[in-house]
């Protein structure tokens, strides 16, 4: 018997170079998914060595493809969507045109078609999600303001990618491509039309029927109480719904998948659903991004640098400077323009995805995808130096930020705000963070009369905090002006509820140091933290994990006191027949 198949061989040789360059990139501060892109050339059949099967390579992708936009409808939040709506539906549009245009002229530069540079310059228009959220994560930004801006003008674009992908094939012809479609203008119209009609049905069908048996099913397969089962229902949802949306209406696979996600996101199990299918998620991408590197040709960088140099500069400048124009044209603070600005210089898995399309259809041609892959690559290289200069010049000016955007909370919601002297002058306590712990902690406090200040990098957390009454500080508490306006010396305790230990550690390192008596609370996750923590400075620590198990002990000794007690009330008196029977307590 053979040991040695071509998908074996793309298999281990994919994902095991994808996870040695993978580790390269992620040491040297990139993107893993550069070390991904790099292990596809690898073992691509533009360079020496070990060459995968390409015909098996795209299968793989097309499931990477399907899992990557399920995973985008599972965390598609209309709710997101709609608290930012006014900025990034124009914000968004606005960008996608621009960059459009700018793809479009270098194409007629270059002399294609005009249909070839639209199609190029939607590509260079979408900003990688994966990326993007790696950097919001790693600078706890998810959950502010300003992350909520650019998570929303991410699913805006996505949701565009998502109609332009369904819209392209029966729009080829006009564009220059391969027309699926007679040469008639009517031909056109009612390929149109019968492709709308059968998206708008399919879209129906998952609105009326979806959204009520896809939740069931998650929700009866949980009732059963077996974890591979519960994974392989989700797995069965986001593969069998991307197949019948290809197959029966001719829909793409990443509709399809992407409306399985966003039906599935209806579900109350919908993050034990994304937890479990995570994995297998991140393999299939793996193996995507493996395959696209597989398709690109390096030589292209000696070829044609200036016009790399040209895609690059659109990619990285063209959407840059309208996240910053649309976000200072509504006035965000310098901070959320700076932000949005660093995040969309860069493009990712919808481009990728999108160009494949494209060349299927003869809309573009192999050096236009090169072009396309080679800009995205330079631009995942230098997004994190970009955001690394935007984190220096964040912590230069941070005194300047914080002033400016106490000045405009206030500003913007002066008739609901506290004045600042509400802030305990002495022996009060400084909470830190007001996330699902936090605010639980300051609500509590709150109600016993206990003299708090929060402090929170979050503007609509200190709007909610002080229409409670809650005195809060909007800025980063490691700073230590931020500290000094909590009144830090004369405190007399100090809990710092984030959830992130490396965040905490300076925290604390600093209050430490400007009031040596203070006692000092924090949250941790692991017994390394618990140590991280104490070494920081902290004088105690809570882990979800220890009180969990504490509260267990302590039910523990209730229910063995409960059962003597029930024990010697039900035992018979002494000198009574043994055989008497005293009735029982419920």
């Amino acid at each position: 018997m053979p040991h040695h198949t071509p998908l074996i061989a793309m298999l281990v040789g994919g994902i095991c170079l994808a996870f040695v360059f993978g580790m390269l990139a992620q040491r040297v501060r990139l993107s893993p998914l550069f070390g991904y892109l790099v292990a596809g050339v690898v073992v691509g059949p533009f360079t020496p060595g070990f060459v995968a099967d390409s015909a098996i390579a795209q299968q793989l992708s097309e499931i990477g493809v399907i899992l990557l936009m399920f995973g985008v409808g599972l965390h598609f939040s209309i709710g997101d969507l709609w608290s930012v709506r006014k900025i990034v539906i124009p914000g968004a549009l606005f960008q996608v045109i621009v960059a459009t245009s700018l793809g479009m002229l270098l194409g007629w530069l270059m002399g294609w078609n005009w249909g070839s540079g639209l199609i190029f310059g939607v590509c260079l228009s979408v900003a990688s999600t994966v990326v993007l959220l790696r950097a919001l994560e790693e600078r706890r930004l998810l959950e502010t303001h300003r992350g909520r801006i650019a998570i929303g003008w991410l699913i805006v674009e996505d949701l565009l990618m998502v109609l332009v992908l369904v819209m392209l094939p029966p729009l080829a012809g006009v564009l220059g491509g391969e027309s699926v479609h007679e040469g008639s203008p009517d031909g056109l119209l009612r390929t149109l039309g019968w492709t709308l009609g059968k998206v708008a049905v399919f879209i129906a069908l998952m609105l009326a029927i979806g959204r009520r048996v896809i939740p069931w099913m998650l929700e009866r397969t949980a009732s059963i109480g077996s974890r591979e089962l519960f994974t392989l229902a989700v797995l069965a949802i986001a593969l069998g719904v991307a197949y019948v949306s290809a197959a029966i209406f001719e829909v793409s696979f990443a509709l399809g998948a992407f409306l399985a996600g966003v039906m599935l996101n209806e579900s109350k199990l919908s993050h034990q659903a994304a937890s479990d299918s995570l994995p297998m998620r991140d393999a299939f991408a793996v193996l995507f991004f493996v395959s696209v590197g597989m398709l690109f040709d390096p030589h292209i960088l000696i070829e044609q640098p200036l016009a790399i140099l040209a895609t690059f500069l659109i990619i990285v400048l063209g959407n840059s400077f309208c996240g910053f124009i649309v976000t200072r044209t509504f006035r965000e603070p310098l901070q959320t323009q700076l932000t949005l600005a660093t995040g969309l210089a860069q493009i990712g898995e919808f481009s990728f995805i999108l160009a494949a399309l494209a060349v299927s259809l003869g809309l573009l041609s192999e050096d236009a995808r090169n072009l396309i892959l080679a800009a995205a690559l330079l631009s995942i290289i230098a997004n994190p130096m970009l955001f690394v200069l935007f984190d220096r010049w964040s912590k230069r000016h941070e005194a300047e930020i914080h002033e400016a955007a106490e000045r405009s909370l206030n500003e913007s919601e002066d008739d609901i705000l506290p004045d600042r002297a509400a802030i305990p002058a002495s022996n009060h306590i400084i909470l830190v963070g007001y996330g699902q712990v936090g605010s639980r902690v300051a609500r509590s406090l709150h109600e016993h009369d206990m003299p708090l200040v929060l402090i929170d990098s979050d503007r609509e957390h200190c709007v909610e905090a002080r229409k409670l009454g809650i005195p809060c500080i909007f800025g980063n508490a490691v700073s230590t002006e931020v500290l000094d306006d909590a009144n830090l010396t004369t405190a007399r305790a100090l809990l710092v509820a984030i959830s992130q230990a490396l965040q905490a550690g300076p925290i604390i390192k600093l209050a430490r140091e400007a009031n040596p008596g203070l006692a000092i609370l924090a949250r941790a996750h692991s017994d390394e933290e618990v140590i991280y923590l104490h070494k920081a400075g902290a004088d105690a620590t809570i882990m979800g994990e220890s009180e969990i198990a504490r509260s267990m002990c302590d039910s523990v000794e209730s229910l063995v006191r409960l059962a003597q007690r029930l024990e010697a009330a039900n035992k018979p008196p002494a000198g009574d027949d043994p055989t008497h029977e005293t009735p029982q307590i419920a």
